[in-house]
């Protein structure tokens, strides 16, 4: 499989080879988004030293697997290092014995992996760069990892050895429609646009997931074979998940369980009332790594009193695993193509698509012509008693005007009756009264097919499609 998307990243990685100074790099983010498959496919495999952590395994384990990968790569036997110190020391050798004057690519996968408990990987590793790499103008490190919070409090915010030390930070994100639908092309899979967000809202732009998907067979019996029955694909994903990223993933599984009960998010007062433990720096510290990993977006809600931050959980698999998988008591092989049509199907697809729809936010403002103008994305619920209104996507503007946008998820043109024309009245007169806002409001649909132009259509003054969020 050759590298789909990623042209960016790719260019920036094979730029910073090219150039005459030392470089360390650091590309991140969620397990299973494709990092370590962007780098080995921009450098066609070939690196000076390569290696990957092991989960779960001593520090002499690990030593031993990083001998392994020295040995490959040195023109005579080592002895198996007994520390990180020597370790990195014969790193260091055979790097020198390298005759070109061409830069010298090390890439360490998996880091977070390397330090193990009381191992002193850390302060080796600071020896290794402070002491000799950051000299050499030929050095190009590359470090990756899943494990998002330990990059994050052990590297780009450390106050000793490597503080400042990263040249560049490199965030993989996940595919964008766009790029799920040339990655699904390339594998075979013919779907038309419609069914690759409806992949997109079980799954999200994630790779890993989207290359299981066979080909010559419907979206819903692939769902259907990768996540139920007796003995899924992915039975045993959720759990690895967390397990692999962090440490006592339980109260983080916990966190985002509570978050999946209330869609516009929690303030983390509700949340910790919720999950039942004090809103201390322990439950901090928790929705920060979740954040930083991509499960978890903290936003403001739309206003001009200073309230708290509501955290919003977004992982698409997540969401789909805990609405699906999590209590299920049934080993029906077919319950998605079953489900789909039916009533509860209808409610979920409304809400996925909210969320496909806020991990597009920069296609829907391209669209909307204000990419050049400064905007705020953010959420707003409130209203008079008995009258209460949720918006769960506004795009607030540097020009004074805000963008309510209404997401709505249909499979063939929607067309706004009596009744929603009422309702999204009102729901724009308790955002005015409710917020005392000056800013113009703009009603803005975002529709998979388009708007049926009837006699309530002209509410809405701004329109976005599918083809528009897979520009």
């Amino acid at each position: 499989m050759r590298l789909i998307g990623r042209e960016e990243e790719r260019q920036r990685l094979l730029d910073l080879a090219a150039n005459d100074s030392p470089e360390f790099v650091v590309v991140y983010g969620r397990r299973r988004v494709g990092k370590t498959f962007l780098v080995r496919e921009t450098f066609n495999g070939t690196f000076d030293f390569a290696y990957t952590g092991i989960a779960n395994v001593t520090t002499r384990e690990q030593l031993a697997g990083f001998h392994q990968a020295l040995q490959e790569y040195a023109t005579g036997d080592l002895v198996q290092p007994r520390t990180w110190f020597e370790a990195f020391a014969q790193l260091r050798g055979i790097i020198k014995s390298r005759p070109t004057a061409q830069k010298k690519v090390i890439f360490l996968d998996e880091m977070p992996w390397m330090d193990t408990h009381k191992s002193r990987f850390l302060p080796a590793f600071e020896h290794f760069w402070n002491g000799w790499a950051s000299g050499r103008a030929d050095i190009l490190l590359i470090v990756c990892g899943s494990v998002t919070s330990w990059l994050s409090n052990k590297v780009f915010q450390n106050t000793s050895g490597l503080y400042n030390r990263v040249t560049r930070r490199i965030h993989l994100k996940q595919f964008t429609l766009r790029e799920c639908e040339r990655y699904l092309e390339a594998l075979g899979v013919s779907y038309h646009r419609q069914q690759i967000v409806e992949a997109y809202m079980v799954f999200g732009g994630i790779p890993f997931y989207l290359k299981e998907f066979e080909r010559g067979v419907s979206l819903a019996q692939n769902i259907d074979r990768l996540c139920f029955g007796e003995s899924p694909r992915f039975s045993g994903e959720f759990e690895s998940l967390y397990a692999s990223i962090f440490n006592r993933h339980v109260r983080h599984v916990e966190v985002v369980q509570a978050l999946a009960t209330k869609s516009r998010g929690l303030t983390r007062e509700e949340l910790a009332c919720l999950v039942g433990f004090p809103d201390g720096g322990n439950l901090t510290r928790i929705l920060s790594e979740l954040e930083k990993n991509g499960f978890v977006r903290s936003y403001s809600p739309f206003s001009r009193k200073k309230r708290g931050r509501l955290f919003q959980l977004v992982d698409h698999f997540t969401l789909f695993w805990l609405n699906f998988i999590r209590d299920s008591r049934q080993n029906d092989e077919h319950f998605w193509s079953h489900f789909m049509g039916s009533g509860g199907y209808h409610a979920w697809s409304g809400y996925a698509f909210e969320q496909v729809c806020l991990s597009h936010v920069e296609q829907i403002k391209r669209k909307l012509g204000i990419t050049g103008v400064l905007t705020r994305v953010c959420a707003w619920s409130g209203g008079a008693p008995g009258q209460n209104a949720q918006i769960d996507l506004l795009i607030e503007r540097g020009d004074r005007a805000v963008n309510v946008c209404e997401m709505k998820f249909s499979a063939r043109e929607f067309e706004i009756d009596k009744d929603y024309d009422l309702r999204l009245r009102r729901k724009l007169s308790a955002f005015a009264d409710g917020t005392r806002t000056a800013l113009t409001l703009i009603p803005t649909l975002v529709t998979t097919l388009g708007l049926v132009q009837n006699k309530y259509a002209g509410i809405i003054e701004q329109e976005v499609t599918l083809d528009d969020l897979f520009a």
